[in-house]
């Protein structure tokens, strides 16, 4: 390990001698640590990383003058849609799909390494628990949703697949992570397809350009966003990993979404029959005010614009049919060739421009007491995933619905969306669907049918709890040979062995 005078030397040159202010009346242990942390930070780097977050955090957010003439929805050729089209064509592509599972062609990853601050707890989202009757976690639920389209290929090829699953944490999400899949049998999945890595890390800093040291002996880190992915695959030659196996294409989603479908076998076959390197899921947004980025074109080439970069003007234009003309809203799901990740981590990730985010980061002030911000006193620098969109030589999208596929957990329950009771109402809605589909009934406490509506998506909870685990279905599939024509009292918990039960 370098000594503190290395150190000091190289925080000289970064103009952040600051850091070791407090280094004289450290305790060994402590100062070992300090020292252990700063070593990795080069001296250009870092004072070029503090010099651009104060520099762009100058810049007050505002649409660029010229970005409306500028900009232009995703043409049509590039779209598809997974309920806007015929059932044959929806077939194909799933049939597609599955065959590259079969394979052993497709992989997941997740992105994880938040530390979910606005939900409000002190451990990684994916250890989250709803409070679905099942009582899963996030985790859980896509494990087993891996299992299951593992089971699905497999039958109807007659072979072995595997979808490995890679995991990006952070300093914060690995520990606990690990120790979460260890306790849990790694969810019956088979711990050797279950790869975790780490993303980097970034100095919080100040309005004025300087690194804030969150405790005397600790500098405040941040993982570097969902868009570290890309330094992370090379420092942990994840890829590498990924030729080694065979994988071909991957599915990259954010562990936040509940209703998240990992390795989808209808969007994987959409892809590859495009012949996409790149593509992403998106939603139609619910207002032209929603909060989401824009999958759109600017200049020609595929981007997502954040919705603090488009004029309100431009956000409600319509199009011919009425609804919004930029309606393709981003929901952090996304397809990958493994050739176009490669060329990411070795060409392209040096040009992604970092993104600023203002908030409230713990410091010690010039006397070492700690203080906790009421207002935000940081930035930290991230990079997102979709970055990489322009890159892409052949981008497509794939709108999908709402109910079916996207409710992410965001904040605690006193926020007014995007919380754990609508991520909750929005799964075991999708479920009531589903199940009503396959032509179940519910009672009432009284054994009165209720009524067999399917509630619209966002409006509260369904008539009757109904959760079915995804090893029992993916999408919906199969559910008719244990429903159909029989009636259930609320809540209904279609487990494997209830469906066994059912069945027999």
């Amino acid at each position: 390990m370098a000594s503190e005078l290395d150190v000091r030397a190289r925080l000289q040159r970064a103009g952040q001698e600051h850091l070791l202010r407090f280094c004289a009346e450290l305790a060994p242990g402590p100062r070992a640590a300090l020292l252990a942390q700063l070593e990795p930070l080069e001296p250009e780097a870092l004072r070029e990383h503090c010099r651009r977050a104060a520099a762009a955090c100058a810049r007050p957010p505002a649409p660029a003058p010229d970005l409306a003439a500028r900009l232009r929805p995703l043409p049509p050729e590039r779209v598809g849609s997974a309920s806007g089209v015929a059932p044959q064509t929806r077939r194909l592509w799933e049939e597609e799909g599955f065959h590259q599972i079969a394979l052993n062609k497709v992989a997941v990853l997740l992105l994880a390494g938040g530390q979910g601050t606005r939900l409000g707890v002190t451990y990684p989202k994916g250890m989250y628990q709803v409070g679905l009757p099942s009582q899963k976690t996030l985790y859980q639920l896509q494990a087993e949703r891996i299992r299951r389209v593992e089971q699905l290929a497999g039958e109807r090829y007659g072979t072995h697949c595997t979808v490995p699953w890679y995991i990006m944490t952070s300093e914060f999400t690995l520990g606990p992570t690990a120790k979460f899949f260890k306790e849990h049998d790694f969810f019956h999945l088979d711990p050797n397809n279950v790869v975790m890595f780490e993303q980097r890390m970034l100095p919080a800093v100040t309005f004025d350009g300087r690194a804030i040291l969150e405790q005397k002996d600790k500098v405040a880190m941040a993982p570097d966003g969902n868009g570290g992915l890309y330094c992370a695959l090379a420092d942990h030659q994840v890829l590498e990993d990924m030729e080694r196996r065979g994988v071909e294409f991957v599915h990259v989603y954010c562990v936040d979404n509940i209703l998240v479908r990992l390795a989808d076998p209808v969007f994987i076959g959409f892809c590859v029959l495009r012949g996409a390197d790149c593509g992403a899921k998106v939603v139609e947004k619910a207002s032209p005010e929603e909060p989401v980025g824009v999958v759109c074109q600017v200049d020609g080439v595929p981007q997502v614009v954040e919705y603090s970069e488009i004029s309100p003007e431009t956000a409600r234009l319509r199009a011919p049919g009425g609804g919004l003309l930029y309606n393709a809203g981003n929901i952090c799901n996304h397809f990958f060739t493994r050739d176009f990740l490669q060329m990411a981590t070795r060409e392209f990730e040096p040009l992604l421009k970092p993104h600023v985010a203002v908030k409230k980061v713990p410091y010690v002030d010039e006397q070492g007491n700690p203080v906790k911000p009421l207002e935000p006193n940081g930035i930290k620098m991230e990079k997102f995933v979709f970055d990489v969109l322009p890159f892409a030589k052949n981008f497509v999208a794939f709108q999908v619905l709402r109910g079916e596929e996207f409710s992410p957990l965001k904040n605690a329950d006193s926020a007014e969306r995007d919380n754990p009771s609508t991520a909750r109402r929005a799964l075991l809605a999708q479920h009531h669907r589903w199940a009503l589909q396959a032509g179940a009934h519910f009672l009432d406490a009284h054994g009165a049918r209720l009524p067999e509506q399917p509630s619209p998506p966002g409006s509260g909870e369904p008539p009757a709890i109904c959760e079915i685990s995804p090893l029992v279905s993916y999408s919906g599939e199969g559910l008719e040979v244990y429903l159909r024509g029989r009636e259930f009292g609320s809540p209904l918990i279609l487990d494997v062995d209830t469906a066994r039960t059912l069945q027999a």
